[in-house]
């Protein structure tokens, strides 16, 4: 209850910004009357309230595509203030009628919409190549995060599987966010029993604020090796996965407790891109992450950057790597603009080999 009471306060502080100075503007330029006005500025104005205190758990049926549409507008709203401002100038000294700019806003932010839309659906594979002394024959794995299902289908899921399954590779980590709804049915998540290798996952923050017990029970069912601040080895890999937890030393805390072989190649399961250095001085080779989406949408990108130093690609300290994924799905809105879905793809070679190492 004091979460949504928390978040309602936030939501009405940015309400007259984010959606009520847009849709009034654009109604005033576009020259439509009060009844107009009203009709789409009313379902638009309350359409996060609505969605985020009442239709949080719709994962199915029309409920789901209603929360689904409000959270398109959440997206679209920023990109269309950004817009707004900066003609407001022009329109303002009148080298642009009113009418014009508001009939070009609204097809600029329809053609960014449908991009954005399109980006969300179609994530890539990325291809990260390491070396290391640690193995003495080619690892391959591939890494999946913040894949958000509830937020997001089965049918997404299902097309994320088909990538992992066309990979050549050891095994598969999912790096939490995986789930981010409760009650997500064993049967929405049934495409992780197509894949042919050994799952490896550690709970994000999303899968904290569910029904983590039933997602665990579930994912252990559906073949899941889940890493709670535990080890397990797979070949000469030592795979580590920590619980996420808002303690940034979360990290150096639950590292202490475990065992690390030191002959092994050490690959470390943490969702928030925290915990680099802790990592390193353990005795990590490898930490992967997500968590940051890379900001998602624009202008949120850098918001993210303020509260994330390291919020995409690769980093190093030491002899520890640290990659941080984009994410694979979404959270909120189904869209990406001036970032990209990914399925990252880690080559690991014996350090013998003729390579190109990533800086």
């Amino acid at each position: 209850m004091k979460r949504r009471h928390q978040f309602l306060a936030f939501a009405l502080l940015l309400q007259i910004p984010l959606f009520a100075y847009p849709i009034l503007r654009l109604c005033q330029w576009l020259r439509m009357d009060s009844v107009q006005t009203a009709a789409v500025f009313l379902p638009l104005f309350f359409s996060q309230i609505v969605a985020r205190l009442y239709l949080q758990q719709a994962n199915h049926g029309p409920v789901f595509w209603l929360r689904r549409g409000a959270d398109l507008w959440l997206g679209i709203s920023p990109l269309l203030l950004c817009m707004l401002v900066a003609t407001e100038l022009p329109v303002a000294l009148g080298w642009i009628a009113e009418y014009t700019a508001a009939q070009a806003l609204v097809c600029v932010a329809f053609a960014l919409t449908a991009y954005s839309v399109f980006n969300a659906y179609s994530p890539s594979v990325v291809e990260i190549k390491l070396s290391s002394t640690k193995v003495t024959s080619t690892l391959r794995f591939a890494q999946i995060t913040d894949v958000h299902i509830g937020s997001r289908t089965s049918a997404f899921l299902s097309r994320v599987m088909q990538k992992v399954n066309r990979l050549d590779i050891d095994f598969l980590c999912i790096t939490g966010d995986f789930i981010d709804a409760t009650g997500v049915s064993e049967q929405a998540l049934s495409a992780l029993r197509s894949c042919r290798v050994p799952t490896y996952f550690s709970i994000g923050n999303h899968e904290r604020y569910e029904d983590l017990d039933a997602i665990l029970q579930r994912l252990n069912r559906l073949g899941v090796r889940v890493l709670r601040s535990r080890t397990t080895t797979h070949g000469e890999v030592q795979l580590i996965g920590i619980d996420d937890a808002d303690n940034p030393s979360q990290v150096q805390r639950e590292l202490a407790t475990l065992d690390i072989d030191p002959k092994r190649f050490v690959l470390l399961l943490y969702h928030r891109p925290r915990g680099l250095r802790a990592a390193a001085e353990a005795g990590v080779d490898l930490m992967i992450s997500g968590h940051t989406h890379n900001g998602q949408i624009v202008p949120f990108n850098f918001v993210v950057g303020r509260v994330f130093k390291k919020t995409v690609g690769l980093f190093k300290e030491g002899l520890t790597r640290l990659y941080v994924s984009p994410g694979t799905g979404t959270w909120g809105p189904v869209m990406r603009l001036g970032s990209r879905g990914e399925v990252t793809l880690f080559e690991i070679r014996p350090l013998t080999q003729s390579i190109n190492v990533a800086p």
